[in-house]
């Protein structure tokens, strides 16, 4: 309980925990296994791309900043295979090597998911705005590091260390600008979309407008009956 008067401060470890817990709950419904991350934080000097699969979006508006996810090989492939088969894409179609599009591409799908997420709860818990541009994802050498330049003015970063279901590892880096967020008086945040519900919303509004339409066979008989034939 904060005591009267003590305002509520949001400050950059409030953001990183709501990042990974986007990371976990996308991920551990995409591969139908428990994702989990490390209880210790790394405070960090620069973020950077990392063998084997490196992948970064940057976002801007209320706040900006960059969030990377490196891959280990073996992680990729353990993320990418449980997502395809729960799927219902047959082993044997899959693809056999972290080096393939297939398996960028659906790495690039789930990161987009993962702060298509960070950033609704931002819009609800934090009552601000911030918009992202298409991830990037990077096969990348053992010998080659990538720094990726933010043009953050007061940077701070993080990185923490996550688990699948198999305990291979990946890394996940956020660099923003230093901020606080402020809870200047009470509110409700409001409460994730339900996709399943909205689409069923949008299915019976369909269905309403699509009884609601005059029937043109009944028009045309009554026309008909009209000029006496």
């Amino acid at each position: 309980m904060n005591p009267p008067n003590t305002p509520v401060v949001f400050g950059t470890e409030n953001i990183l925990l709501s990042l990974c817990n986007s990371v976990t709950r996308v991920l551990s419904v995409a591969t139908q296994g428990p994702v989990h991350y490390s209880a210790m934080v790394q405070r960090i000097t620069k973020t950077c791309l990392k063998p084997d699969i490196g992948c970064f979006v940057l976002f801007d508006g209320g706040f900006s900043g960059l969030v990377i996810i490196n891959f280990s090989a073996a992680a990729a492939m353990e993320i990418y295979e449980r997502y395809m088969l729960s799927m219902g894409m047959a082993r044997e179609e899959l693809a056999s090597s972290f080096t393939s599009d297939e398996v960028s591409n659906v790495m690039g799908e789930l990161m987009n998911q993962v702060v298509g997420d960070f950033t609704g709860k931002v819009r609800r818990e934090l009552q601000t705005h911030i918009t992202q541009n298409q991830p990037k994802m990077l096969v990348i050498n053992q010998q080659v590091m990538l720094s990726v330049d933010a043009n953050l003015d007061q940077p701070e970063a993080r990185r923490v260390s996550f688990y699948t279901a198999n305990n291979n590892i990946f890394y996940l880096e956020l660099a923003i600008d230093r901020t606080q967020f402020i809870k200047l008086y009470d509110f409700e945040p409001q409460d994730a979309p339900d996709p399943d519900a909205l689409m069923a919303q949008a299915a019976g509004a369909a269905a309403t407008a699509t009884a609601a339409l005059p029937d043109p066979d009944a028009d045309t008989e009554a026309l008909l009956k009209s000029l006496g034939m």
